[in-house]
């Protein structure tokens, strides 16, 4: 059951709905559906911990195996065909054979990447809803707003709370689209697609010496953006804008500047640089948009690694908080109708999950570790088990009281 409150902005209204308070059984049934979930969520963050290990000390093996190995060439080098099925690293400037064009907006541009970011002018929904207790009901007053804005994805109004005057068009006249030079090199060599995938630094196009005479008559150019109508500044649901960007500027030529400088590391074949497949099994193909050595390109990789194991050990962790919260939720249920208790059971509750999580999380990681570096995987595990000594510990003590 729901109402609805318009105000005078036609682009503003609240609607309030009713919902009955749940009964005992139909909260202890909605809190055996979350301890599912959460044995669920439980495995999954063993999963996620225990493999993160694996990956962490594989990861940084291949990638002190690649550093024992990397042959460092100049700018300048030749190509020299006794590094065949070697791995190399190279520091020099991109290079095109041609340059990117749109010939719908004349645009050109000496890089490996240009892209295209359509925008339509729509409408779009924001719901802010809150909750409160009247009459002994349970209702729900959810606040509708609706503003135009520039968005680059279409907005479905059909799925408007109110249609009728924010209705969005169903389909854009232009489309986003990224195209890619056909052959992109360093030095002498040519660069895989998985190297071209890495080359994702975008700067944005100016517009300011774009000549509006040789543009079509719906076109306008204001702040970097082609307008599809003549008045930006006052734009309707429906207008459409683009803005260009590039990536990895090439070219000895370009009146955009220089050609930029990126660091590669890569297995040498021929004239083509490829993966490197590692004796730890992982792939090393490398590009940074910037000059390193050999050293800082690894230490960066080295860096990189440290971070996402330590950002999927939180991660991990969470999980098992979460999990091990939904799990025991049921015990909350079954004591929230008395207040007192209800609130110190709560408490109880989120600290257990805290203590058994850390624990957990602990022992989970020093088991990944254990075939690799059994001393680190037994001081975590001892260090896991502190609390339940620390616990034991302290019981003689109470019984002698």
């Amino acid at each position: 059951m729901s109402s609805s409150q318009t105000f005078p902005d036609p682009n503003q209204h609240k609607r309030v709905s009713v919902k009955s308070n749940p009964g005992f059984l139909e909260r202890l049934g909605e809190t055996a559906g979350g301890t599912v979930v959460g044995v669920g969520l439980f495995f999954l963050s063993i999963y996620l911990l225990f493999t993160n290990e694996g990956r962490a000390l594989q990861t940084a093996s291949s990638l002190n195996e690649g550093l024992s190995q990397v042959v460092s060439l100049g700018p300048f080098s030749s190509l020299d065909l006794q590094n065949n099925n070697r791995l190399v690293h190279l520091s020099a400037q991109l290079r095109t054979s041609q340059p990117l064009h749109d010939p719908n907006y004349r645009v050109a541009v000496q890089a490996v990447k240009l892209k295209r970011q359509v925008e339509m002018y729509q409408w779009v929904e924001y719901r802010e809803s809150k909750d409160y207790k009247e009459d002994g009901e349970t209702k729900t007053e959810t606040t509708y707003t609706y503003n135009t804005e520039w968005k680059s994805e279409l907005v479905n109004s059909r799925n408007f709370d109110k249609e009728i005057g924010h209705q969005n068009p169903s389909a854009m006249s232009v489309e986003s689209v990224t195209v890619v030079a056909p052959e992109v090199g360093v030095g002498p060599f040519s660069l895989s697609k998985g190297l071209v995938e890495q080359i994702n630094v975008f700067q944005t196009l100016s517009l300011r010496d774009i000549s509006t005479f040789n543009l079509a008559p719906f076109l306008s150019v204001d702040d970097d953006y082609f307008y599809h109508t003549q008045n930006p500044r006052r734009p309707e649901v429906g207008d459409v804008r683009v803005r260009f960007s590039f990536a990895g500027l090439s070219g000895e030529t370009s009146p955009l500047g220089r050609a930029q400088t990126v660091s590669v590391v890569a297995m040498q074949r021929g004239e083509q640089l490829m993966p490197f497949k590692t004796k730890s099994g992982d792939t090393l193909e490398l590009l940074y948009p910037e000059q390193l050595s050999a050293e800082e390109v690894f230490e960066k990789e080295l860096q990189y690694n440290s971070k996402k194991t330590w950002g999927l050990r939180a991660a991990g962790w969470a999980i098992m908080f979460l999990s091990i919260q939904l799990t025991m939720r049921i015990v909350y249920t079954l004591v929230d109708w008395v207040p007192v208790l209800r609130e110190l059971v709560s408490v109880g509750l989120k600290i257990f999950a805290l203590s058994v999580s850390c624990s957990l999380s602990l022992l989970t990681i020093g088991v990944g570790w254990i075939f690799y570096r059994p001393l680190v995987a037994a001081a975590l595990g001892a260090l896991a088990l502190l609390p339940v000594f620390l616990a034991r510990s302290r019981l003689p003590a109470k019984k002698n009281e």
